[in-house]
Parts: structure tokens; sequence; C-alpha cells
């Protein structure tokens, strides 16, 4: 039975005997990177991560293993308080997949690396620039009883971004200027301002970014929502 005292092997030994190459396909279909997965679904590795609890040194031993489930399982047990930005620098050389990003970003900002954000942000790499704007995503969401100063400071980073064409780029950049918009009264016209603004850009993924975010924005049960 695995539990808090199980090392990596045990754990990963374990997830072996969830592997299904269905949904491993399946997974595919969705742009995730199948190469090094067993086809386990997010609920499961969370149910294994709640019986494991949290370790961080073990996380930082189930990341070099390379496969899907177990790093995901290491995000899922990472100490946020323990984690060093240099932790997550290691991690990020590493990103490879939209979802082992958007996971690392939700640990990221809960172990509070917003300094991380413009320095991944300025990142030519893919999947290390998408990490900075979920992480912008996963803050204005998740940090409700915070200064909105932190957030707002955020939006001239996603306009500098917002021309990036790449897929899993765009769709993060778009994302972190819909959450920021839908935090609340004092963000929104900010968020919605800029949106309009790039609604209007000669470039064709500003643009994108900018209709899509405004749609969103000027919706009524939103704006019903912020009143």
């Amino acid at each position: 039975m695995i539990g808090p005292s199980s090392d990596p092997a045990e754990l990963i030994a374990h997830l072996e005997t969830l592997r299904s190459e269905e949904n491993a396909a399946g997974m595919a279909r969705f742009g995730i990177v199948t190469d090094r997965a067993l086809g386990i679904s997010n609920p499961d590795i969370r149910a294994v991560a709640r019986l494991a609890k949290r370790n961080h040194l073990r996380a930082m031993q189930l990341w070099r293993s390379d496969i899907r489930e177990a790093r995901l399982l290491a995000l899922y047990t990472a100490e946020p308080k323990r984690l060093t930005p240099e932790e997550a620098k290691n991690w990020a050389h590493d990103f490879d997949s939209w979802e082992i990003v958007d996971s690392a970003a939700d640990l990221f900002v809960e172990a509070g690396l917003d300094e991380l954000i413009p320095e991944f942000a300025a990142d030519e790499r893919e999947f290390v620039r998408r990490a900075a704007f979920a992480m912008i995503a996963g803050a204005a969401v998740h940090r409700k009883g915070e200064t909105d100063t932190p957030i707002l400071s955020w939006l001239p980073l996603i306009e500098a971004h917002s021309g990036d064409p790449r897929n899993f780029v765009r769709k993060a950049v778009n994302w972190a200027l819909r959450s920021v918009g839908k935090r609340n009264r004092a963000c929104h016209g900010p968020a919605l301002g800029l949106a309009k603004l790039l609604a209007e850009s000669p470039n064709k993924t500003a643009r994108w970014i900018g209709r899509d975010a405004a749609r969103e924005l000027s919706g009524e049960k939103l704006l019903a929502r912020l009143q």
C-alpha cells in the first residue's frame, strides 16, 4: 500500500499498475506528449498524490524519472514553501507539454515565485514562455484576497507578447488577459481596455487575442457578476 513513506520507485511501480495504452492514445489527440506517458488520468494521479502526501525531496526525484505521470505526481506533492526559484527554473528546462506547464504554473504561483514571470516571458522557448502567462492566469484567479497591483502590473507583459503566434503561447496570453479581466471590477476595466486595443492591432495574433478576450469581458453575465 502506498503512503507518505513510499519512495519514488514504489510510487512509479504503483503508477505502472494503472497504465492504460488506450488512454495514452487519447491524450495524444489533445496535444499531450505521450512518448513517456502511462496513460493515467489526472484525477487518478491526484488520488495517488493524496495518499503519498507532500515530500519535497521525493518530488525532485520523481521529476527526474522523465515519466509524464511521475512528473505530475512530483508537481502535486512538492512543498510550495520549500520550492526555490532555481528548482523551478530547472524544471522549466524540461517543459515539453502544455499540461505539465499549467500544473507547474499552479505550483509556482502557490510558491510565490512571481519574479520568474518576466524571466519566463522573455524566454524564447514556447513552453517556458507559456509558463509565464499560465502563472499570471493562475495568480489572477487564486489570489482573491491579495492586492490587485501585481496583477495589473503584468498587463504590459501581456501586450508585449501578444504577437507571438505559437499556439501554446497565444492561447496562454489570451487566457491571462481574460483571467485578469474577470478577477474583479478594478481589474476589468484595464484588461478590457487592453483587449480592445489589441483587437485593432495590425498583428493577426494580437488581434485574435484582443477580439476573443474583449468578447468574453463584455459578456452580460460577467458584467452582472462584477457589479
